[in-house]
């Protein structure tokens, strides 16, 4: 009899899937297109989303009119109710820097810059570190004092009018668990102001600086006001304490001129003779 076949089929035998039929490759595509979908959704977010973040915080500052992308926009900046002439545009650019990732912010406005400010936010262990590229004293960063009538009391009575100015030098903000930490300098110089509330016009020229703890020489008082000119005389000291400001300081006029600004005087703060006190904090 003829020898029989030795290859017996095996009925129970698996069958490979084909690639494409496999789960864990249909769970990598998916992952995949969620990942580039989502890029692309960052890539092209639209400029209204940093308007709306804004808002949703309550700040001061607020964008209007948003163009263009989170990354190249462009929009109206408003101080409470008073608007920035012109616009205000950005550029936003993550970053590799010292070691670690940060974000690039360049600011850009015609009206109020003479050229591109430059921020740079990065993480700092269990902190958050802002550093702000120099705006130096000959190159300020210039805005009608008018602008304040829109951040409400007591500016909107006030209705002050004049030349802001803000420079700064090494400016840092360190943001963490423990408080803010604040390192170099910043200054902002109020020139010819005036007001609806005294028939002189000007009634001065102040200076506000604000001292950093990283920068010499150190002081108990950070944030002091100094009259540059003026028949309004302003003084005062502050300090960052708990995480808000404390200052006190005190206004008069010079010789002579104390019954042209006694409105004014009533309204800065708490009358007392000739002087009133201003307290914050």
């Amino acid at each position: 009899m003829p020898a029989a076949n030795s290859y017996q089929p095996q009925a129970n035998r698996t069958r490979r899937a084909p690639t494409w039929a496999r789960p864990g490759v249909w769970s990598w595509a998916g992952a995949g297109l969620v990942l580039g979908l989502l890029a692309g959704a960052l890539v092209f977010a639209p400029a209204r989303w940093l308007a709306a973040g804004l808002q949703a915080s309550g700040a001061p500052l607020q964008l209007h009119n948003a163009q263009g992308t989170l990354w190249n926009g462009s929009g109206q900046l408003m101080v409470g109710r008073s608007a920035l002439p012109g616009r205000l545009e950005w550029t936003l650019r993550p970053q590799w820097q010292d070691a670690g990732p940060a974000l690039s912010a360049r600011w850009r406005a015609n009206c109020c810059l003479s050229e591109a400010w430059t921020w740079r936010l990065q993480p700092d262990g269990q902190a958050l570190r802002l550093h702000i590229d120099d705006l130096p004293a000959h190159t300020p960063l210039r805005i009608s004092a008018a602008l304040l009538g829109g951040l409400g009391a007591p500016w909107n009575t006030l209705q002050p009018q004049g030349q802001l100015a803000l420079s700064t030098e090494r400016l840092s903000l360190r943001a963490s668990a423990q408080g803010l930490e604040l390192r170099g300098a910043a200054q902002l110089d109020a020139l010819a102001l005036s007001t609806s509330l005294s028939t002189l016009q000007p009634v001065g020229s102040y200076r506000l600086r604000l001292q950093g703890s990283g920068s010499p020489p150190p002081s108990p008082n950070p944030l002091t006001l100094a009259t540059l000119e003026g028949a309004l005389q302003l003084q005062g000291q502050g300090a960052l304490q708990g995480g808000r400001l404390v200052f006190h300081g005190e206004a008069s006029a010079a010789g002579g001129l104390e019954e042209a600004l006694s409105n004014l005087l009533n309204i800065i703060g708490q009358r007392e003779g000739a002087r009133s006190l201003i307290h914050l904090g």
